[in-house]
């Protein structure tokens, strides 16, 4: 008996030797080793993560731990993205958006380059040692916050290896992360919008041997591309009332982000706190250790992607006496361009692993960029360069930081023009005072509409400017780095009605007060365009609003639930009036009878809505139709126009609306089948029906789109759209929440957060997101334990 109570005897000393371990600077003996690292990590309701520190190393600590919880494989293999190591573990060739559905998201998978390439791009492009320098020059919060995170995520993996998800068990390439490792994933959120979009471009001009310039001259590697492209799986919805509208005379918001379901840049729900220093709610995005979207006590914000650019490119003039065609002229000084080796392993087929290597070329602006096709060659005269406002900018962190900081709007104005580190998205903010705001405070390029106008811009369609002078660099703004606008001088409005942005340019965020700019000649054109025709998504968000306003009831948090959860579909209510009686008196049977199916419909994106199917194959073909308004765009009236259909389009609508009733045939789908039955997501076999159009396409407010065209039984498995949904409010004591994390927190099939948030956005059911410590407490699924290290 002795012997078999021996190993018992000694797990409870070793328990009681780390109890007493733990307790720091106790007793007379030797010190004990401090505490790196404490944080408590609780859940709530749908895993949403409470996390609660005394400092900001513990809140980076208990969020990766937590992150790493649901989403260690996607995490996994964003570094290996980040770190330029995917074909070392995958082969060149396969493309970096290495999607598992259901298991893991894809790495980039808006980035079309193949492993090798995008490996290229990461270890060429990013430059480690520049951010270093970043954020030691920036806050040590930021740094804490970062090794903090680190440091949680590998306890995890730890911990859990041998129990790791199918996705990635066993798999060598899921390894510990480095502070390193986490500026580069900053880094590449900071690029989505810049350097990403010219990832081939930049390869292409990266030299593999020493060449002479002719050897560069050579095509890139993807399809024609001068500006970002318009079908980007990013989107949003931002609605901000003010004290003039809200029946508490508070402000209110709904923040309604529309981004991918199934990649890195997927959404996570997290609460976190630094007593006395730190108190905010909402989410974080593909890993980054702050709450990028969400509220605090006093106000609320949220994002939308913005219209502005956040680029530029110069042409070089190259100095022919060097034959390597890497010395430039500036300002008629030669100057010898830098350059940066790439190193990338590559798996062989046999197992084994070889090297590859190429240089990139940077001149003061940027780097070499090679498309030929679009006037950007690399030749014995010239070359052109990628200016790129975003790349190492390391203060994304910093800026997310000071916004929960804030306590209204006029502080979180002052905090964005502070540190001016948003990347490639707007803000729209409601304050407990009644206060709401738009602005567009992103990063973008200091080129005022006076060099446009001037001969410094060579090539308007790659926005390609001399980059031979001084006189056409970008200029600068007080209290702001060097070659962006400040954004206490960027596109902004402040009123106390309502604000909205769905990702159209800053000039209508309020019908009442259309923003043109500084006299005389306004914003730069970087910021985007003004009076143009508007989405029918924007349309809709400002037609529903005017609705409202015009029905003189105050707003409560339920009717922004109710005007995301709609489903109208905008382009119907314009076109069907004058379309119906056409159609209807059409002289084929089949046509006739989709007639009256689309007659019949309620125009909404509702699950039991007959005829959204057949509405939207129709308008996908019927959308590109040249000269199909009756009433044209005017800028005077932005919101309403152009509607109605005109009279000469009728047999292109007709045909078009033939060849949408014949694919609903061929696909087995009724002409009046409801979008529930036809339009699903499916989780560990379970279909979920999935409301919601297909935004800017249709003008609906609730965008979904599909992974796939129309097939057998309908639409199946969402790529983007509704992500993150929160309505938020204030009451005496704090905010007042309502939200929805679509697909879950997890990429984990065997999570019960994997499936749980979808079949609530099915049934447009919000939950209460509860923020006071009482709240949280008082949550019928709340745990907590506390991690210490």
């Amino acid at each position: 008996m002795a012997s078999a109570n021996f190993p018992r005897v000694l797990r409870a000393i070793a328990i009681l030797f780390f109890l007493f371990a733990s307790l720091d600077g106790c007793g007379d003996g030797p010190s004990n080793p401090p505490v790196r690292y404490s944080a408590e990590l609780a859940r709530t309701s749908n895993g949403i993560v409470h996390i609660r520190a005394d400092n900001f190393r513990g809140l980076g600590y208990g969020l990766g731990y937590a992150y790493a919880q649901d989403n260690i494989c996607m995490m996994a293999d964003s570094m290996l993205t980040v770190r330029g190591e995917r074909s070392r573990y995958f082969g060149p060739n396969a493309f970096a958006t290495r999607s598992q559905r259901g298991e893991y998201g894809a790495a980039i998978d808006y980035l079309p380059l193949n492993n090798l390439d995008s490996d290229f791009f990461f270890k060429g492009y990013v430059d480690l040692e520049q951010l270093r320098a970043g954020y030691a020059a920036g806050k040590v919060e930021i740094r804490e916050l970062l090794a903090g995170y680190a440091a949680g995520y590998n306890r995890f993996l730890a911990e859990n290896r041998e129990q790791l998800p199918a996705a990635c068990h066993g798999a060598p390439w899921v390894r510990p992360i480095s502070l390193d490792d986490m500026y580069l994933l900053v880094a590449e959120k900071a690029l989505h919008g810049s350097g990403e979009v010219f990832g081939a471009e930049l390869v292409a001009a990266a030299r593999e041997e020493p060449t002479g310039v002719g050897g560069l001259l050579r095509q890139a590697a993807r399809p024609p591309l001068l500006l970002p492209k318009e079908d980007e799986p990013f989107g949003s919805n931002a609605l901000a009332v003010g004290r003039d509208l809200t029946a508490d005379g508070r402000g209110m918001l709904l923040g309604n982000p529309h981004y991918p379901w199934t990649s890195t840049d997927r959404f996570y729900q997290v609460h976190l706190t630094v007593p006395g220093s730190y108190d905010v709610m909402g989410v974080s995005l593909g890993g980054l250790p702050i709450v990028v979207i969400g509220f605090n006590r006093d106000i609320a914000w949220t994002h939308t992607v913005t219209k502005a650019i956040h680029f530029t490119t110069f042409k070089l003039v190259l100095d022919r006496r060097d034959t390597s065609g890497t010395t430039y002229f500036y300002d008629g000084v030669p100057l010898k361009m830098t350059s940066r080796v790439a190193t990338v392993d590559i798996l062989q087929p046999d197992g084994s692993v070889a090297s590859r290597s190429k240089t990139f070329y940077f001149s003061r602006q940027g780097a070499v960029l090679l498309k030929p096709e679009a006037g950007a060659s690399w030749t014995a005269d010239s070359a052109v360069v990628l200016a790129d406002a975003n790349r190492n900018n390391t203060r994304l962190l910093e800026q997310w930081l000071a916004i929960g900081r804030a306590g209204s709007v006029q502080a979180l104005r002052g905090a964005l023009a502070t540190v001016a580190g948003l990347p490639w998205i707007n803000t729209v903010a409601a304050d407990r005072g009644g206060e709401v705001m738009y602005v567009d405070a992103s990063v973008v390029p200091h080129v005022g509409a006076d060099q446009f106008a001037s001969d410094c811009l060579l090539l308007p369609s790659l926005l390609t400017f001399d980059g031979s002078r001084s006189a056409c660099a970008w200029g600068r703004d007080g209290g702001v780095p060097d070659g962006i606008f400040s954004p206490a001088n960027a596109p902004t409005l402040i009123r106390t009605d309502y604000v909205g942005n769905s990702n159209d340019a800053y000039w209508l965020s309020n019908p009442k007060e259309l923003l043109h700019g500084p006299a005389p000649l306004g914003y730069s054109p970087l910021y985007g365009a003004t009076g143009v025709e508007q989405s029918l998504r924007t349309r809709i968000g400002f037609v529903q609003m005017e609705e409202a306003v015009a029905r003189g009831r105050r707003f409560e948090l339920n009717d922004l639930y109710d005007l995301l959860f709609s489903n109208r579909i905008y382009a119907a209510e314009l076109l069907l009036p004058d379309f119906l009686p056409t159609c209807l008196a059409a002289s084929d049977a089949a046509t006739t009878s989709a007639c009256k199916v689309l007659a019949a419909w309620d125009r909404r994106a509702n699950l039991d809505s007959r005829g959204a199917v057949l509405f939207r194959e129709f308008w996908s073909g019927a959308v590109s139709i040249p000269g199909k308004w009756r009433i044209p765009f005017s800028a005077a009236d932005p919101v309403n126009t152009p509607r109605g259909m005109a009279p000469e389009v009728a047999g292109a609508m007709l045909d078009a609306l033939r060849s949408a009733a014949q694919r609903l045939l061929k696909a087995g789908v009724p002409l009046d089948g409801s979008l529930g039955e036809y339009q699903s997501d499916t989780r560990n076999g379970v279909r979920i029906p999935i409301h919601g159009g297909i935004g800017d396409v249709d003008g609906s407010y609730n965008s979904i789109h599909m992974d796939t065209p129309l097939e057998f039984d309908g639409y199946h498995t969402v790529a983007w759209g509704t992500s993150y949904i929160q309505v938020v409010g204030f009451d005496d004591v704090g905010p007042v929440a309502r939200g929805l994390l679509t697909y879950g927190q997890s990429t984990d099939p065997r999570s019960p957060y994997y499936a749980d948030q979808l079949p609530l956005y099915s049934e447009k059911r919000l939950q209460s997101l509860p923020f006071s410590e009482s709240q949280i407490r008082a949550d019928g699924n709340y745990r907590v334990s506390r991690l210490i290290e």
